[in-house]
């Protein structure tokens, strides 16, 4: 389980059921639970479950299938990093970049 933050101002973008609309549009099927956190899989994601943690945090949970050919890898590599882009309004780079500085943070 992993926690992501969410862009300042991106929240809006991810309301209600827009975040099921974006899941919907990279992994074509997507379920809704009662507790309000979405569910999918796709490829080498066995299991992904996605929630609003509040209007900072998005909170992803994931199973891996590791015994997937490598293009299917790569194509659901491809598709995690864009939901998370979308999602969160920060690219990979800028993801990577707040990981590093909450590491160096809390080593202090």
């Amino acid at each position: 389980m992993r926690n992501y933050d969410i862009r300042r101002g991106h929240f809006s973008q991810i309301e209600g059921d827009k975040l099921e609309t974006m899941m919907k549009d990279i992994f074509g099927s997507v379920k809704k639970n009662p507790d309000g956190s979405y569910e999918t899989s796709f490829g080498g994601l066995s299991a992904l479950r996605i929630w609003v943690k509040d209007k900072k945090t998005l909170t992803i949970e994931t199973v891996m299938n590791t015994g997937v050919d490598e293009v299917v890898a790569q194509e659901t590599v491809r598709k995690y990093n864009a939901l998370l882009g979308r999602v969160t309004g920060y690219t990979s780079k800028e993801r990577s970049k707040r990981v590093q500085k909450k590491v160096k943070e809390s080593k202090l």
